[in-house]
């Protein structure tokens, strides 16, 4: 298949696997760009229609850190061989650094403070040595959601289970040394892996499995919790656990449409933005999923031509960059 999506229509042509696999890139993409304009608002009304507004400092559709940083870690899954090694943390720290070099707007306090701490060495090494300093210097303020927000592309080399969580954890640890902030990057991720594979929601079952067992109690329990609350009730959703909880909690209690089943993704990803708090990564990790079971085909069309943002891609150019990668 040609890669020139400039023209919508080729979404139809890809195949099954290939459009979970954009699905979940574009998912995550999406949701940012949704959020972005009702970050730290209070829980919205599920009356309340959810638009891509924008806000100060961000165009209606621009996506914000979740997306930008997840792009050097595509970058890197192509120029892989299959696995994150430690040459592709290199590349996906040079990303980040790039990136940081170029002031981002919203960029999160704990990435901020890890990057700012390393730059000048430029290197995986010095970005998880910082990270470690950060954690046991203020172990209570080192799991916040920003490598959640971000794990979605390490599925794109390879869907092996294991290989899955060890990337995941792997990139997590760059700038969150809190252990939990790998946990559930583990989780999500190959969440996503059998998601793309498999077309359901099952694998965040097959993750928490893929922990050490003295911590699956922990996340069986936060999963059931989300199952049967609303999202709006994960109010410190900047904390790792109940950013994830809200995303689970969005996906898990939005009912699927029985005459339109792939709308499910749209609804539960307005549902994520109405929970309030930290909207846009809440919904770029639940899109991240979301898009993983019902493909890049489930996205409002409407949606994908609208986002855009760094590095100055739209939303049919990072479609592009994945398929030419991976062809």
């Amino acid at each position: 298949m040609s890669s020139n999506v400039s023209n919508p229509s080729i979404i139809s042509a890809i195949s099954v696997n290939s459009d979970r696999a954009l699905g979940c890139i574009l998912g995550l993409a999406a949701g940012d760009a949704l959020g972005v304009g009702y970050e730290f608002n209070k829980p919205l009304p599920s009356a309340l229609p959810i638009e891509m507004i924008g806000r100060e400092g961000f165009e209606p559709g621009e996506w914000s850190d979740d997306t930008a940083m997840s792009i050097p870690i595509i970058d890197a899954g192509i120029a892989s061989q299959g696995y994150f090694g430690d040459h592709e943390l290199d590349l996906i720290a040079e990303g980040w650094f790039t990136w940081f070099e170029a002031q981002p707007k919203g960029i999160g306090q704990q990435i901020f403070s890890v990057i700012n701490a390393s730059h000048c060495e430029r290197t995986a090494q010095s970005l998880a040595k910082a990270s470690a300093m950060r954690y046991r210097q203020i172990p209570n303020r080192s799991a916040g959601n920003g490598s959640l927000m971000r794990t979605a592309p390490v599925v794109l080399p390879n869907l092996d289970r294991e290989t899955v969580a060890d990337a995941a954890g792997r990139i997590s640890l760059l700038t969150h040394g809190d252990p939990i902030a790998s946990e559930a990057c583990v989780i999500w991720s190959v969440g996503i892996a059998h998601a793309i594979e498999y077309g359901s929601f099952d694998g965040i079952d097959e993750g928490v499995g893929l922990l050490p067992v003295s911590r699956r109690s922990f996340w069986n329990k936060a999963l059931k919790e989300a199952q049967h609350r609303a999202p709006n009730t994960f109010r410190s959703n900047g904390w790792v656990v109940q950013a994830l909880q809200g995303a689970w909690s969005a996906i898990t209690t939005t009912k699927i449409p029985f005459d339109d089943p792939s709308r499910h993704l749209q609804l539960a990803m307005e549902a994520a933005v109405r929970g309030g708090g930290d909207t846009d990564t809440v919904a770029a990790i639940a899109g991240s999923l979301l898009g993983a079971r019902w493909g890049l085909s489930a996205i409002p069309e409407s949606w994908i031509g609208k986002i855009h943002g760094y590095p100055g891609l739209s939303g049919f150019e990072l479609i592009e960059r994945i398929l030419s990668g991976y062809a």
